[in-house]
């Protein structure tokens, strides 16, 4: 499957308007995301079984305080 069949959705997670816009598509074994605001730049493929811990990552704080820092 190529990222030009996926169907795209806009995460529930980003808003309408912010900065922070990502949609997800999801095919058997993986999960793509992009940019919303960049369809054509950069993407992200995570596997479905790597997809649980990578929201765990991706929600808790505690790592982007880590990196701001």
């Amino acid at each position: 499957m190529t990222t030009d069949t996926l169907t795209w959705f806009k995460s529930s997670y980003s808003g309408n308007d912010g900065p922070d816009c990502v949609e997800v598509a999801i095919s058997p074994a993986t999960i793509h995301i992009r940019d919303s605001k960049n369809r054509t730049g950069a993407r992200l493929a995570v596997s479905s079984d790597i997809w649980p811990a990578f929201l765990g990552f991706a929600c808790d704080p505690a790592p982007r305080e880590r990196i701001q820092a």
